[in-house]
């Protein structure tokens, strides 16, 4: 019997970047963010950029995009949206920290919590993992932190309720490899190597910020 060949998989990951306050939109700092990270990005052999459907992931992905050196799929997913990926239960969590992170995911609608699980994990399914073939597969994911703390926690193998406190800076970069017969490798993570200092922490927690 022949064994199907898989290859690696690189998974480059970017939060959208900086959002107007209603969300309906980048603000000046956010496309700048976009157009380098675009530039960063030239010269890596992308088979696809994938986005979130909301107007803040479309259009970074767009500019982003538009930085990029070769024509690549640009496609709308879903699976990349916002959302809750994964409500815990107080047995699980901390007893310091328990209360406050259940307030955290407390505050969204209930039917992003109820739904958002499915999302997530038809988003490792479409995104992670070896790929089938003799050829290695680069891809971007442009999504938001939440789901970009999910496939980081996921990496790590870490318990599912650790994707709270994973954040995400506006257009920093997540990758990881995918490799046959091994396990995740995080090759980097937030990383805001191609944004200039006055760029850098946007939608992150004041409190964490370095």
């Amino acid at each position: 019997m022949t064994t199907a060949r898989t290859s690696t998989r690189f998974l480059y990951i970017a939060r959208h970047g900086e959002a107007s306050q209603d969300e309906t939109e980048l603000t000046e700092r956010g496309r700048r963010q976009a157009a380098l990270l675009g530039e960063r990005l030239r010269g890596i052999p992308l088979s696809a950029v994938h986005h979130g459907p909301l107007p803040r992931a479309a259009q970074t992905a767009r500019l982003i995009h538009e930085g990029l050196s070769q024509d690549i799929p640009l496609q709308v997913s879903e699976e990349a949206g916002d959302y809750v990926p994964y409500v815990p239960s107080r047995e699980e969590l901390p007893d310091e920290s328990a209360d406050r992170l259940l307030g955290f995911v407390q505050q969204f609608p209930e039917d992003e919590r109820n739904r958002g699980p499915e999302l997530a994990g038809a988003a490792m399914a479409r995104f992670t993992g070896v790929v089938s073939g003799d050829e290695p597969r680069h891809e971007l994911v442009v999504t938001h932190a939440f789901l970009a703390a999910w496939f980081v926690r996921d990496a790590l193998d870490a318990p599912a309720w650790r994707w709270l406190g994973l954040n995400h800076s506006n257009a920093a970069l997540t990758a990881i490899r995918y490799t046959p017969g091994r396990p995740a490798a995080l090759l980097m993570v937030n990383d805001m190597g191609h944004l200039p200092a006055e760029l850098h922490w946007t939608g992150f927690p004041p409190e964490l910020r370095v």
